[in-house]
């Protein structure tokens, strides 16, 4: 800009001279200039980023939201739910979930919908919450609304608050409410009773208890209309039965209430007052126990497949009404085990649990569990380790480059405005200016080819190393955070909310990728253009340095004042922004449960408090700023007034052009001192996003997942698995959950794994993958411990289909097989074993239909039958089946037995099972409670022996 203006100058007038007056006037307006277009790169880039951003902000603020309107809560009759000709759908412009519902669900009745998997009983559900598109037809509810989930949501908080769901407590209806739902039991296990934080998600409580606690949510807000998902299902028999004996059942705490279950135990039927069968959406039939059975219809057959799976392979198959008979019967047997000893063991379980809560009342502070739901936040000053591993990151290389362009950006951009001064001095003391005018444009072409040298190859050299360095430090900083995370114990996610992980993944690596090094960048540049600033006022009048020091002095002051406030104030805020995140996912998960219960401004509310205490933060930061912002603005006008004030008092002593230089520069460093200190400031408190990020890759991580011992090709080759005197445990603050187990399988072996929600079925599991490491004793697989190898090694030679199916974003050919090693054939071969070919079919996209996150677009029975899917791609010589088919109906679940059987005849099997009919053709059957080995031998063995498993049998009717 200043060689153009001056190139203007002097071409629009032959005659026009450059005095010390017209040039360094100039140079300071320049220079006021030069910080606006510093900027104006990120401004432009900051618009286009807010447009896209308004864009999609747009786009969400005007989706279509549900519409409440759809149930006709006020209509005449005294039906608690009724459809009339109704049709619904999931996505805009999607086909038709459910069609041509038509059906009146009369006040106080109990009503069983049963159907197979994917034939819409949860979209059934969903539905009468309004949580589906109505395309025609009518839906009238009445009252108000508990619900509870398949998929079981659970809050970050303690067990009474997930319970009490934002109620007031009622002590003698929640001690009921904890007794129907077969909590009592559980309370004594756990160190805080019911005040113990179950942790994010439900982490630290099994499936079954997190099921429970879903439903003791859902009885105690004592509702009009409850709806049930399955919630049977996550639960071992005897739960089960005394979950509907004293719960959901005709004699139940909610006889009066109307009650809708999905269900696939049959068992359960006849007790109910109407049975809806689901078939391809459609309700296929509809009517009390004994109807549907009179009709042979599609009910019939279902419970003829229940009734085949619980008959032994001896007995003769029985026709129509025999079948019905022998259901009935196991059903009555089922019911009638522990009838009678009910109210005993109800006040047997109130008192253990008064004495337990009083126990742990007394010793709360010794059994205080450590679920980290507030965010630890550093305090002190900066560590300059943080800043090194940054420059370690960035590389030493780019490094010395940045400072070696800057440095030489700086020393150009002072012989610049140097040659100007000699320039015009030269010009002071000229009388003919005709030789002056001859030189004139060879001193402009040097002026232009410095300020060429400095604005055009040093800055781009600058630009580019630094963006090379920056690149270089994100890409390992990320790949550090990465890195950590995938290798955290599960320890660390069972006692730390998401929010802090997606926290440091969002806002503290957008510092670090855009603004860290911008920063530095800026730091360096005022530092230079700071030291260059005061010896060029100095080199003009040497009395400035007394006046520099004391002023430096202040300066310091006044930034580490700013420092210590400003840099603890960021953290704060960085530590808030973590419960934002947190409280919006866990929101979005359980949105249909706030939405059915009515709380969605409870949860509004919770939202604003934990935003408005990151405002707190964010405007204390605003504050301290303005407070910085005046106190930096006199120091810089002293100075200025103070090298003003010394070139005055130098007199003639000074040239005129010295002068002009001299108090351009002072009128400069008003902006760079300003800038520089804030940049120090702006660099201590972002680092604190790099030592967050940071902080992550010191954690404590999983054994590698590659060790120098590497076990033998086609290691497993037999699948004999041994515990010896085996223990774990979550954490240290909390029991052992396994104890002194030690069994051993034979090769090829099938062993079923049952025992009592909690009894650690599940963390057998955990411990034979490694994820929860022992800490005593060892497993061995084929004379290998387990210990000794790499968990890549480990869990790459075995197979597991989870309790909870784990699907992700992306087509279902991704899911099945993530890492692209089979061919389409060989997909379509194990959809078709898993009975899923048919439907895959129908789909428009078939394999590369798009899976939403979680699997969400899918039924929970058929993100299941994928996890099977994905299993039978990659066979080994171990598979685990952690209750595989608990979210499935009985056919299906036929049909799974049948194909593990049929596929994996040569492997080892372990089955863990709340169906103890899909256990009981097992080889052997090993019997856990409280983390202990009660019973291990075959089934038939165990039956003989009249103890915990033939108890277990006898109370499933089997």
């Amino acid at each position: 800009i200043s060689l153009a203006t001056f190139g203007v100058f002097f071409h629009l007038d032959k005659e026009n001279v450059l005095t010390a007056t017209k040039v360094f006037t100039s140079i300071s307006l320049f220079n006021i200039l030069r910080l606006p277009l510093f900027d104006l790169p990120s401004v432009i880039s900051a618009v286009a980023q807010t447009k896209v951003s308004l864009s999609r902000l747009e786009d969400f603020l005007c989706a279509e939201d549900l519409k409440p309107g759809d149930i006709n809560t006020n209509y005449s009759g005294n039906h608690a739910v009724g459809f009339i000709d109704a049709s619904f759908r999931w996505e805009k412009n999607g086909l038709p979930v459910l069609k041509n519902l038509s059906i009146s669900i009369p006040e106080g009745s109990l009503v069983a919908v049963v159907g197979q998997v994917g034939s819409g009983k949860s979209s059934f559900l969903s539905a009468i919450l309004g949580e589906m598109e109505k395309l025609e037809g009518t839906v009238q509810r009445r009252g108000s609304v508990a619900y509870v989930s398949q998929q079981v949501w659970i809050q970050n908080e303690s067990l009474q608050e997930n319970i009490l769901f934002g109620a007031n407590l009622n002590r003698p209806y929640y001690e009921l409410v904890l007794e129907s739902c077969a909590l009592l039991p559980d309370l004594e296990q756990l160190p805080n009773g019911d005040q113990t934080e179950i942790g994010e998600r439900g982490v630290n409580i099994s499936g079954g208890q997190k099921q429970r606690v879903s439903l003791a949510r859902a009885v105690y807000s004592n509702a009009d209309l409850y709806l049930l998902d399955d919630p049977l299902s996550a639960v071992d028999v005897h739960v089960g039965k005394h979950i509907f004996e004293k719960l959901i059942g005709p004699s139940g705490l909610l006889k009066s209430k109307t009650r809708i279950l999905v269900t696939h135990n049959l068992t359960l039927l006849p007790r109910t007052d109407l049975i809806v069968v689901m078939e391809e959406g459609r309700i296929s039939h509809m009517g009390t126990y004994q109807e549907l059975i009179s009709k042979r219809a599609n009910f019939a057959k279902l419970i003829q497949v229940f009734s085949a799976e619980h008959t032994s392979e001896e007995t003769t198959p029985m026709e129509g009404e025999k079948i019905c008979i022998l259901c009935l019967l196991n059903f009555f047997y089922f019911f009638s085990v522990t009838v009678s000893s009910s109210k005993e063991e109800g006040q047997l379980s109130r008192s253990l649990q008064q004495r337990e809560l009083l126990k742990h009342k007394n010793s709360f502070d010794q059994w205080k569990i450590f679920t980290n739901n507030k965010e630890k936040v550093a305090t002190g000053g900066m560590k300059m380790s943080v800043i090194l591993k940054y420059l370690q990151a960035f590389d030493w290389q780019w490094i010395w480059l940045t400072i070696a362009a800057y440095l030489g950006q700086n020393a150009l951009a002072i012989g610049q405005n140097l040659w100007l001064s000699a320039w015009t001095e030269e010009t002071a003391k000229v009388n003919d200016f005709t030789e002056w005018k001859q030189s004139r444009n060879y001193k402009l072409c040097v002026y232009g080819l410095l300020g060429f040298m400095q604005g055009s190859l040093l800055v781009c050299c600058g630009a580019y190393v630094l963006t090379r360095g920056s690149l270089s430090a994100s890409r390992a900083l990320h790949r550090q955070l990465l890195d950590s995370v995938l290798r955290l114990p599960l320890q660390h996610f069972e006692t730390n909310p998401v929010g802090q992980i997606i926290n440091r993944f969002t806002k503290d690596l957008l510092i670090v990728d855009l603004r860290f090094h911008y920063y530095l960048r800026t730091w360096l540049n005022c530092t230079l253009d700071v030291i260059g600033t005061i010896l060029v006022i100095t080199s003009a009048s040497p009395l400035f340095t007394v006046v520099v020091i004391p002023l430096g002095y202040f300066y310091c002051t006044i930034q580490r004042c700013y420092i210590a406030s400003s840099r603890q104030i960021r953290r704060l805020a960085g530590a808030s922004y973590s419960p934002i995140i947190s409280h919006f996912s866990e929101t979005l998960v359980g949105r249909s449960t706030v939405r059915a219960f009515g709380h969605q401004e409870r949860f509004i509310r919770k939202y604003n408090d934990v935003v408005y205490e990151n405002l707190v933060y964010f405007y204390n930061n605003v504050i301290s700023n303005r407070w910085l912002s005046v106190r930096l603005e006199f120091l810089g006008n002293l100075m200025v007034f103070f090298a003003a004030l010394f070139v005055v008092l130098a007199g003639n002593t000074v040239s005129s052009s010295t002068v002009g230089l001299s108090i351009s520069y002072a009128l400069n460093i008003i902006q760079s001192l300003n800038f520089w200190v804030r940049k120090v400031c702006e660099i201590e408190t972002n680092s604190v996003s790099v030592e967050r990020v940071c902080e992550y890759a010191e954690m404590d991580k999983e054994e590698p997942w590659i060790m120098s011992k590497r076990p033998p090709v086609g290691w497993p080759n037999g699948g004999i698995i041994e515990f010896v005197n085996y223990k774990a445990q979550y954490r240290k603050d909390l029991g052992l959950a396994l104890n002194n187990i030690s069994f051993q399988t034979q090769s090829k072996e099938k062993v079923g794994i049952v025992g009592r929600t909690g009894a650690g079925k599940s963390t057998l599991t955990n411990c034979l993958f490694r994820v929860l490491e022992g800490s005593e004793g060892k497993i061995i697989i084929d004379g290998i411990d387990i210990s000794t190898i790499g968990l890549h090694d480990l869990r790459g030679n075995l197979n597991i289909i989870p309790q909870d199916p784990v699907l992700f974003s992306g087509t279902l050919q991704s899911n099945l097989d993530p890492l692209g090693k089979y061919s389409d054939l060989e997909l379509w071969e194990v959809l078709e074993l898993c009975d899923l070919k048919d439907f895959v079919q129908s789909l428009p996209k078939k394999l590369l239909h798009e899976i939403s996150e979680g699997g969400e677009n899918l039924s929970v029975g058929q993100r299941q039958l994928v996890c099977l899917a994905r299993v039978l791609l990659r066979k080994t010589k171990i598979l685990v089946l952690d209750e595989a088919t608990a979210s499935v109906d009985v056919e299906t679940d036929n049909l799974v037995q049948s194909t593990i059987k049929r596929e994996f005849c040569d492997c080892t099997i372990l089955t863990i099972a709340h169906r103890l009919h899909t256990v009981m053709d097992s080889e052997r059957v090993l019997v856990l409670d409280a983390g202990r080995i009660l019973e291990y031998d075959t089934p038939h063995n165990l039956l003989q022996r009249k103890g915990v498993f033939s108890e277990m049998v006898a109370e499933a009717g089997i």
